[in-house]
């Protein structure tokens, strides 16, 4: 695997990386992480995942024992360490520690932080010319008093499971509804429908993470004069949507032109999702720009 790895102030090829079996994070899931990527080298909205990661680790009682920029400067090692590297996928990853077999977390003293970094694949670009089809999947998102999704825990049998039955009926994304039978959000993304002009996306109350994305192509909305709203969205609304679209870090703004068998508006990407991914890209390019400017 051409990866690169940091872990607790080591830095090795992925082949040779180890964390010890007796870390919680390995045993029972106790860790939270963040996916970044680089526009031009730089880690695009990094203190915003930061700001993120805190507060994921907060909802587990889960002392990160170290400073943005302690990560950053993880991160930017990391970088260095991997050779001929054009844009980065990144992964910073937080666990409890290394520790006895008890869930007491005083058996963990010191966490774990692990960095991978490899080269950023990228979407295929027909996933943002043609589209993409989902499928709406039979596996519920986390109940918010069992595991919050609102923290984005290293703990993700649940997403899987759900893109692992998206996978087998041939689709690119899981699409998952909350208890109540509402959408909440994909496996791997937040979802929009576009309807009348405005765009719509599921509340934070339905159970879902608040991506990074997902706020930063709501506030360009706003900003360029799109009507933005967050609203519940039930299966029916799916079928007289005029567009649709997924938003992630490594989706940026992909749009969706069916689920399941129902075609999305033409069945084509339509203007708005058009327009924002244009925009996204634009301003991507502006902020890391001038963040490499900074430096």
């Amino acid at each position: 695997m051409n990866a690169t790895v940091y872990v607790n102030g080591r830095i090795s090829d992925a082949a040779t990386a180890t964390v010890p079996v007796f870390d919680h994070g390995f045993l029972y899931g106790e860790g939270v992480y963040e996916t970044l990527r680089t526009y031009q080298l730089v880690p695009f909205l990094f203190d915003r995942h930061m700001d993120r990661l805190r507060h994921s680790a907060a909802m587990m009682a889960l002392d990160p024992a170290q400073s943005d920029a302690d990560f950053r400067a993880a991160v930017v090692a990391t970088m260095a360490a991997h050779p001929g590297l054009q844009e980065a996928y990144i992964r910073i990853l937080l666990t409890r520690g290394v520790g006895e077999l008890t869930y007491h977390p005083s058996a963990c003293p010191t966490p774990t932080v692990v960095v991978i970094v490899k080269p950023f694949p990228g979407q295929p670009e027909r996933t943002f010319t043609q589209g993409i089809r989902i499928a709406l999947v039979g596996v519920r998102r986390n109940h918010p008093l069992a595991l919050n999704p609102m923290m984005k825990s290293n703990n993700l049998l649940n997403n899987a499971l759900a893109m692992q039955e998206a996978i087998r009926r041939g689709a690119e994304e899981a699409l998952m509804q909350n208890q109540a039978g509402q959408i909440a959000e994909c496996a791997q993304s937040n979802v929009f429908i576009v309807r009348d002009g405005a765009i719509v996306t599921p509340p934070l109350e339905a159970g879902l993470l608040p991506g990074i994305t997902r706020a930063f192509v709501m506030e360009m909305a706003d900003e360029i004069g799109i009507r933005v709203a967050e609203a519940t969205i039930l299966p029916a609304d799916l079928e007289t949507a005029d567009e649709a679209f997924i938003t992630g870090t490594t989706r940026e703004v992909t749009p969706v032109i069916a689920v399941d068998d129902r075609t999305i508006g033409a069945g084509a990407p339509g203007p708005i999702t058009t327009r924002l991914l244009t925009e996204f890209r634009a301003r991507a390019l502006r902020l890391t720009s001038a963040a490499a400017s900074a430096l």
